[in-house]
């Protein structure tokens, strides 16, 4: 029974990570769906866990890797 548990988290795990890349904009409209106003902590939670991370503005808004200028 163990054994069954450990291979559904690892599938769940899987198709959750396959959302997130292969259908950013799903991923999206379920993070805005978890933080909406009026639901429970524990969903808002969620939504926040599965966004993207932050990115320092540096002007350009592009990756965080800037080359110098040249």
């Amino acid at each position: 029974m163990l054994q069954e548990f450990i291979v559904a988290l690892l599938v769940l795990a899987a198709a959750a990570f396959v959302v997130h890349d292969r259908a950013p904009g799903l991923s999206r409209r379920l993070r805005v769906a978890l933080v909406r106003e009026g639901r429970p902590a524990w969903m808002k939670r969620a939504g926040r866990w599965i966004a993207p991370p932050r990115v320092a503005s540096n002007g350009c808004g592009g990756c965080t890797g800037c080359e110098p200028t040249r």
